[in-house]
């Protein structure tokens, strides 16, 4: 029942601070011999650790966690949602409250999920919900096939992460999200691009290239593009 608690977020501060190199686990993962966790709220954190000291068969389990959400306001739980339920596989967007007006399901894992949502810019994307992957191997396949058919206008699916396109789950989630989504459906991705280092060592390159990429996942363009 070994389980690593390893910094995972890209919030500004270099590299040594923002990758826990979850590609690489996931490169290990295979014949279910691992659990790979990102929990983006306290109660599914606690149901997490829980279901983990009580789950069969015995496998080790590595958890992403981002220092910025011990702090972030946004990343809170009510008692209930604590004391009752149980770990999910996948959340959906909590904001959306029509789901046939929705036409782009962004789907990510982990902190990058609060940079999308508070956004200056979200309101814009009113077509688009923000689905969270809090496991990422054993792949969710059944929840995620739920979340996508509960859009019934769907029109495009974008997976979006805020490491490097050689980093993080791109690779490992890209070829699986393709058996859950309908292939009349479009597939594509936004991340930073191909890189040598995790993260950028200057904070405010880091915060631009942010905001680029969660303007992608969006569908909205940037500043300069007008």
């Amino acid at each position: 029942r070994l389980t690593l608690l390893l910094p995972h977020g890209y919030e500004g501060q270099g590299p040594e601070h923002s990758s826990a190199r979850l590609e690489r686990f996931l490169q290990l993962c295979a014949e279910g011999n691992m659990r790979v966790t990102s929990p983006t709220t306290p109660a599914q954190y606690f149901h997490l650790l829980r279901r983990q000291a009580l789950r069969r068969p015995e496998r080790p389990m590595i958890v992403m966690t981002p220092k910025s959400l011990l702090r972030l306001p946004a990343a809170t739980s009510t008692v209930s949602e604590l004391t009752e339920g149980n770990f999910r596989h996948v959340l959906p967007d909590p904001t959306v409250e029509d789901a046939s007006a929705i036409t782009r399901l962004v789907l990510c894992s982990g902190k990058v999920y609060y940079d999308i949502q508070g956004h200056a810019r979200r309101g814009e994307a009113t077509s688009a919900a923000v689905g969270r992957l809090e496991l990422l191997y054993p792949f969710p396949v059944d929840p995620l096939r739920e979340l996508v058919e509960s859009y019934p206008n769907l029109r495009e699916v974008v997976w979006a992460q805020e490491e490097p396109s050689n980093m993080g789950g791109l690779t490992f989630v890209g070829p699986r999200l393709r058996s859950v989504v309908p292939r009349k459906l479009p597939l594509s991705y936004s991340a930073r691009p191909e890189r040598a280092s995790p993260a950028e060592g200057k904070a405010a390159i880091h915060a631009q290239r942010q905001s680029a990429l969660v303007l992608d996942a969006l569908g909205l363009t940037t500043e300069e593009e007008g």
